[in-house]
Order: C-alpha cells, then structure tokens, then sequence
C-alpha cells in the first residue's frame, strides 16, 4: 500500500498507530462499519458522502482518498460530476476550487503517482 502517494505523512501512520495506542486502526474499522459496507445506502453514495465532508474540510488527502474509493465501488465521473456541483453550489467560489481538486483526483485515477493502488491509507477523514 502507497498511501505516502495520497500524502507523503501517511508514511508514519504504522509508527502514529504505535504511539497512539492503535487510534488509527480503530478509526479504519469505524470507516470500514461505516463508510465502505453497503446498507440501506451504499458503499459506492456513502463514499461520495465522505467526498463532500473532505471538501468541505478542505483536507486534500481525504478528498484524494475518498474519490479513490467512490471510483472502486463503481461512481462513475457523472455521478461524481452531480455530487462535485453539490459542493460547488453549497461552498461557493472555495467550494468550487476544492472541488476542482477531487475531479483532478478523480481524472488522475490510473496514473502512475496518483496512490489509486492504496486500499486503506487511514487518512484524516
């Protein structure tokens, strides 16, 4: 897992975890429980969700993250095009740019430095 891709801090998170008295990996399952099963919404809308609070945290890594991750459970660049207007809409001209940020991310998927290749890369959000 290259998660230092989606942000070079991430590459102490096995060491953060350590000191934390394992914080990080309880926050990973709580993401797991919450954000990545399907239930009455689905993994693939609840990512999207997790999107827009990144966006609306302003927390690069997190969006980088979460767009990685709507994009595996099957959001297509229309159904992220509609969730991206939503923050644009409900952020103005800073809600605009930060989405701005997650279609890059979202474009950038595949290529080779982009961290598309990180499962769980315990990010902030």
């Amino acid at each position: 897992m290259q998660t230092n891709k989606i942000d070079p801090a991430l590459g102490l998170l096995k060491e953060f975890n350590k000191v934390t008295k394992g914080s990080a990996d309880h926050i990973d399952k709580m993401r797991k429980q919450a954000i990545f099963t399907d239930g009455a919404v689905s993994a693939k809308h609840k990512a999207l969700g997790a999107m827009l609070w990144s966006i609306s945290a302003r927390c690069e890594p997190c969006i980088k993250y979460y767009v990685i991750q709507a994009s595996k459970h099957g959001a297509t660049e229309a159904e992220l095009g509609e969730f991206l207007a939503v923050a644009s809409t409900m952020g103005g001209c800073v809600g605009e740019m930060w989405a701005l940020k997650a279609y890059s991310s979202f474009k950038g998927i595949g290529s080779a430095d982009n961290g598309s290749t990180a499962d769980s890369p315990q990010c902030c959000g």
